[in-house]
């Protein structure tokens, strides 16, 4: 009896390892037998999307990302999503995928910026049915940029033009900030060295309307139990 108890043990440990090392979470999605309502998704380092990034790098990959959204969604135990975020941005495709997946979740959700939301983390913020930022924690603001050869045509400039739209659409759509002040924001050019944008720390982000509120673990949790109250 020791023994299988023992082998059990270590069975949980070497998942939890596994966990750890492909998610950068102790759980995986939940199942129909978990006890856990609320779901923790931390979302940190580098979006990793299409192209792998070096193994140096932490990354939140969005193959991972996609099916623990789906299985969150379809789980009859989960009743809210906290969503933690600490990201330098990254690809801008994945992260418009993660957040307009999070946006059409049923289940209550709340974000909470930690350290950092920048580049393609500020849709990933706003997607969330309500967002918090840390009162250190800063939000960049900047056109979307692109690695490797470019071919030098307007049809390639009419693309990153239509992909940046994507990304304001959204941001304005989901947070209290309008297209004007956003974009204003965006192409500042006297706030970030060698760089166009702007930087935003704690509450100025809740001051244009990107954020909803200044807080941290215990302000975002508990905005989340009022959701789940809430739902009907």
């Amino acid at each position: 009896m020791a023994k299988s108890k023992a082998k059990k043990e270590e069975s949980k440990n070497n998942d939890t390892d596994e966990n750890i090392k492909d998610f950068g979470v102790n759980q995986l999605p939940p199942e129909d037998n978990d006890t856990e309502r609320i779901y923790v998704l931390p979302i940190i380092g580098q979006i990793e999307g299409h192209m792998s990034l070096a193994p140096q790098t932490k990354t939140t990959k969005y193959e991972h990302v996609i099916p623990q959204l789906v299985a969150i969604e379809k789980s009859t135990v989960t009743e809210g999503i906290l969503i933690i975020l600490n990201t330098i941005g990254g690809d801008v495709e994945a992260g418009l995928a993660i957040s307009e997946m999070i946006r059409s979740l049923s289940k209550p959700t709340v974000s909470l910026v930690i350290g950092g939301g920048h580049s393609i983390g500020v849709p990933l913020a706003t997607a969330a049915d309500y967002s918090f930022i840390s009162p250190s924690a800063t939000m960049i603001v900047h056109p979307i940029r692109m690695n490797g050869m470019i071919i030098g045509v307007p049809q390639t400039f009419d693309y990153f033009n239509k992909m940046q739209q994507r990304i304001i659409e959204f941001i304005t759509r989901t947070s209290n900030i309008d297209e004007k002040t956003f974009t204003k924001l965006m192409l500042q050019t006297d706030v970030l060295l060698n760089d166009m944008g702007t930087i935003l720390i704690g509450k100025q982000a809740v001051d244009y309307g990107l954020i909803d509120e200044v807080g941290g673990i215990s302000e975002a949790l508990n905005k989340l139990e009022q959701l789940i109250e809430k739902k009907p």
